[in-house]
């Protein structure tokens, strides 16, 4: 009997998906049991506007539980992971990805489009902030905190007329009967790695890593490695405007991108094959950079 601790932030969403990923390694792994640890990490205990900087609030927690040895594993929503592995860990696992699109959520079901002007708008995302103004800018776009509940409950209780969140949290928590609409790749690009799971171990626990390797799905390394390369090209993190959509067709794999700056969006797309997708992720990213007239960082 192989006996795994996982480790897992304790929202709603967060154990929905660690339970998922622990039937699977169950499921997978006959006669092996996961025990699921809740961790409480800086993102949870802090909702102020601070997270809009800096990267890992809601993975450095987890990560130390896994350098300590207080947990073997970690399942984490992969958007959420900096782009830098911490020395000793690895990603053992993407076990799967759901739709990545972005969902518009309005009080009385009021399509972006029909939306009054200055009408309020909650986001916590320059990406999405940046998109938004492009497609409504006489909307008023407004910082909004909390999980995935407290945010459609502010638009309930008309704190706001709207937000906007992944429909890969909805649909994994049931609701994404509350989605006015899904934004269109073309609409709003979604954040590198948007809706992808990871699983996530000490890189010398070879008994882990071989249990959480018979539920990767290798066909999602390539278009989570473009769109990670390039958001890691930025050297910028997860606070600023950027988003990247990879897909693969044939024995192609095609990226693209924007990049939101003071002259407004810059959009690019690269194709290659997927052995180059971390190469052609650095490559778009330095691109937008130059087309936007934004210095590295």
């Amino acid at each position: 009997m192989t006996s795994l601790r996982l480790g897992t932030r304790a929202s709603k969403l967060a154990l929905i998906q660690s339970r998922a990923v622990a039937a699977m390694l169950e499921q997978a792994n006959p006669g092996s049991t996961i025990e699921l640890v809740e961790v409480s990490t800086d993102g949870d205990r802090d909702q102020s506007s601070a997270l809009t900087t800096g990267t890992g609030w809601f993975t450095k927690a987890i990560q130390q539980a896994l350098l300590e040895g207080r947990v073997d594993l970690a399942v984490h929503s992969y958007k959420d992971l900096p782009t830098r592995q911490p020395p000793g860990l690895i990603i053992a696992a993407v076990p799967g990805r759901e739709d990545p699109r972005d969902a518009f959520i309005s009080r009385g079901g009021i399509p972006l489009a029909d939306l009054p002007k200055g009408s309020v708008v909650g986001t916590s995302s320059p990406r999405r902030e940046a998109q938004l103004r492009a497609l409504r800018p006489d909307v008023e776009i407004r910082l909004i905190r909390g999980n995935v509940d407290t945010r459609l409950a502010k638009v309930d209780a008309g704190e706001y007329d709207a937000t906007v969140l992944a429909l890969a949290g909805l649909r994994r928590m049931g609701l994404e009967h509350r989605a006015t609409r899904v934004f269109t790749v073309d609409e709003m690009l979604p954040a590198p790695a948007q809706g992808a799971l990871a699983v996530e171990c000490r890189e010398d626990d070879i008994r882990t890593r071989a249990a959480a390797a018979a539920i990767d799905q290798p066909a999602l390394r390539p278009v989570i490695a473009a769109e990670r390369a390039f958001m890691a090209a930025l050297e910028a993190g997860c606070s600023f405007p950027a988003g990247a959509h990879a897909l693969l067709s044939g024995a192609g794999l095609r990226l693209e991108a924007m990049v939101a700056g003071n002259a407004g969006i810059t959009r690019d797309a690269i194709q290659g094959i997927p052995a180059e997708a971390a190469n052609l992720g650095t490559e778009l990213a330095k691109r937008l950079l130059r087309m936007a007239g934004i210095p590295p960082a």
